[in-house]
């Protein structure tokens, strides 16, 4: 027997939970599965400034400040143990109004997204899987077969359908839209651990991130006591590990600066390494008739800016009024789904510049010797407070910033050079 739906959310994560609240709230039929079980461990646990709003506008603002640890910004390490940290404050942003964000267990963060959605009125099938999708005549509607575990599969009539599926990109990989970042790719290993020591009073809940040979390091405070600790390294160093992944972490955390190692010295493992291929990736849709794609499983980029559940948030907020535009037959549907897509593609655009040129020695020197001309340094902050939307005078100040770095980037172009061939290594690393 076929069951019907007015959409159906593939995904679980915050961009699929965001969609199905959004889309139940305007009185549709929705229907989410997810083929984990929640809580389940998930990375990207540093959250930005503007995720507030979001979060504000479902209603799970107080949830996410009871179960986060207070972030009023970053600090950066440069290689040479002897500079001193530079802290970016979100209070010094081009705008004021959001000074602060949240740190949080995924785990935790992404049940109170879905029980959220559930309370809105979203059905939620969890440990249920997706196994395919067949659209209809010009996208109208589309039949999905799912498998519970354990279970038969079965079969849901859709009107719509919206794909957070994430870096499982079914959609994409579907219709054979998805590629590669041809200018960037990382890899990650990680994992949680108490007794590592934060900054004193305010400063207590800073994320911290220390560039080393290999890439950087990034410290992530928790609640309970816990420390995400990660390095973010080339695939080929991560394919250099023999053994297993603690040993490997271990290894690579002995091989950074004095600081770094002596803030290590007496972690204890909460649970296991993990090790994933962040490999940058963009698909060449978003919007097909009958279906869009939102969060990762339309564009995944590293996570060094902390920009993955913002981007997939605010996507599926502009991608459910989209779809309800569409399915209610509105006129402004085509005007949605362009603002949709364009805002998109320029926030991922304005992340992923500065991410593929991260460990280069002129974003490390600008980062760790900030000057603030023309307020350069206050746009760069609105930058990792995620404030890449708006045209409140960021983006002409974030292109006086690039100009900076080439400028410096000339001054040491052998350096220069050495790190963009390590970069087109790192991406031939992953093709081949």
């Amino acid at each position: 027997m076929t069951q019907t739906c007015d959409v159906a959310v593939i995904g679980g994560g915050p961009a699929g939970s965001t969609a199905a609240y959004a889309l139940a709230e305007k009185g549709w039929n929705v229907v989410l599965f997810e083929k984990e079980k929640h809580p389940r461990f998930h990375i990207g646990e540093s959250l930005l400034p503007m995720n507030q709003p979001v979060f504000e506008r479902i209603g799970v603002l107080d949830e996410v400040k009871r179960i986060g640890v207070y972030k009023p910004g970053a600090e950066f390490y440069d290689v040479n143990p002897d500079n001193p940290p530079h802290r970016f404050y979100f209070r010094d942003a081009l705008d004021k109004n959001f000074p602060d964000a949240y740190q949080v267990r995924r785990d935790q963060l992404d049940e109170v997204l879905l029980r959220n959605a559930e309370q809105r009125g979203a059905q939620i099938f969890e440990q249920t899987k997706v196994t395919g999708v067949t659209f209809g005549d010009e996208g109208q509607g589309a039949r999905l077969t799912v498998t519970p575990d354990g279970g038969e599969p079965q079969s849901w009539q859709t009107r719509y359908v919206v794909d957070a599926s994430g870096r499982d990109t079914l959609l994409a990989g579907q219709f054979g839209i998805k590629r590669k970042n041809m200018r960037h790719a990382s890899a990650a290993i990680f994992g949680h651990f108490r007794h590592v020591p934060r900054n004193p009073g305010p400063e207590a809940g800073l994320i911290s991130v220390c560039w080393f040979e290999h890439g950087w390091i990034w410290f992530i405070p928790l609640p309970d006591g816990l420390m995400s600790v990660g390095a973010v390294c080339s695939p080929a160093y991560l394919k250099t590990r023999r053994g297993s992944t603690e040993a490997f972490l271990a290894d690579t955390i002995a091989l950074t600066p004095p600081h770094v190692r002596q803030r290590m010295a007496h972690a204890e493992l909460v649970g296991e390494v993990r090790a994933a291929g962040n490999y940058s990736y963009q698909c060449s849709q978003m919007c097909f008739p009958g279906a869009i794609l939102v969060g990762d499983a339309w564009a995944f980029v590293d996570p060094v800016f902390s920009s993955g559940v913002l981007l997939g948030m605010r996507g599926a907020l502009r991608g459910a009024a989209y779809v309800d535009a569409e399915l209610r037959g509105a006129p402004e549907a085509p005007a949605l789904r362009d603002e949709f897509e364009r805002v998109q593609k320029r926030s991922v655009k304005d992340f992923t510049w500065m991410i593929a040129r991260f460990n280069s020695p002129g974003i490390r020197h600008l980062f760790t010797n900030p000057g603030n001309p023309w307020r350069v340094q206050e746009a760069v902050t609105s930058l990792l407070a995620g404030d890449v939307e708006r045209d409140n005078g960021v983006r002409p100040r974030l292109m006086f910033f690039r100009g900076l770095y080439y400028f410096f980037s000339c001054l040491k172009p052998v350096s220069a050079v050495r790190e963009w061939l390590r970069r087109r290594a790192r991406v031939r690393a992953v093709l081949n």
